[in-house]
């Protein structure tokens, strides 16, 4: 099991919606993010100007390059402006690093405080014939355990943790139950995993507000040469731009290096 870098846990969250460069070098990041707070719809703004209206639940961008550098962010209540309203989140001096491959996730804790975690993604290459399954816990819920074909493959997985399988290509059903047991909480679902990608899948949303989902997003081009672009994303929507979120009160984003952990293949 693999724990992420929780950035901050604190009462809200933002969205700051940038222009995408064609290329990746290493003063850029590769930056996908989930919008993953129910009932949590804000108007974002990035130095100023509007950049993100309605930015809503359930959303999850497709990867984008960020240039590194230094932004200002204020998130108004859906509607607000800075004409009509003081913002009810700001963040100054947001640092965004380069050469990076992320999906930052604004998700609720076990508890149900909102909070930021920054999820490093895992490009390297498959074998022949291979797929990668991920699975990050980014819910409201208490320990889970994952299960393909009704036969656990993640057990005890707590939030904001993930767990990565490299299994055989192809249709995986799997599910959700609360850990140890039985009871389904999200699923069954029928995952495509495509050879040399990698399908990550979140559990978000809240257990006792009962609005538990899932989103998957999917990189490809793990075959192939480094220059590959991650890209796709299952069921969502797309708001064309690239979006990274952040917290009141944070003053840089730092991903730390985490190991990686092979699970047994089912």
């Amino acid at each position: 099991m693999r724990k992420t870098t929780t950035l901050a846990l604190m009462t809200g969250v933002t969205a700051v919606a940038f222009a995408a460069p064609a290329a990746a070098d290493g003063h850029e990041s590769t930056v996908s993010v989930l919008h993953g707070v129910p009932g949590l719809t804000v108007d974002v703004y990035v130095n100023g100007e509007e950049a993100i209206p309605d930015f809503e639940p359930g959303t999850l961008t497709d990867p984008m390059m960020m240039a590194a550098g230094s932004y200002d962010i204020d998130i108004y209540a859906d509607g607000d402006t800075p004409d009509t309203a003081e913002p009810a989140l700001s963040a100054s001096g947001l640092e965004v690093p380069g050469g990076a491959n992320l999906t930052l996730a604004a998700h609720l804790g076990e508890d149900g405080t909102p909070m930021l975690s920054a999820f490093v993604n895992d490009v390297s290459q498959t074998a022949a014939g291979e797929a990668r399954l991920t699975v990050r816990h980014a819910a409201a819920a208490p320990a889970v355990d994952v299960r393909a074909g009704g036969t656990p493959v993640i057990e005890g997985l707590t939030n904001p943790n993930e767990e990565v399988l490299d299994l055989p290509a192809g249709t995986v059903s799997a599910d959700v139950v609360l850990g140890g047991t039985e009871d389904v909480v999200l699923g069954p679902a029928d995952l495509n995993l495509a050879e040399g990608t990698n399908t990550i899948v979140y559990a978000w949303g809240s257990a006792a507000d009962a609005n538990l989902d899932l989103a998957v997003q999917t990189i490809d081009g793990l075959h192939s040469a480094p220059e590959g672009v991650p890209s796709g994303q299952g069921g969502l929507a797309d708001n064309g731009a690239l979006m990274v979120l952040a917290l009141a009160g944070v003053a840089g984003a730092v991903v730390a290096g985490r190991s990686i952990v092979r699970s047994e293949r089912v």
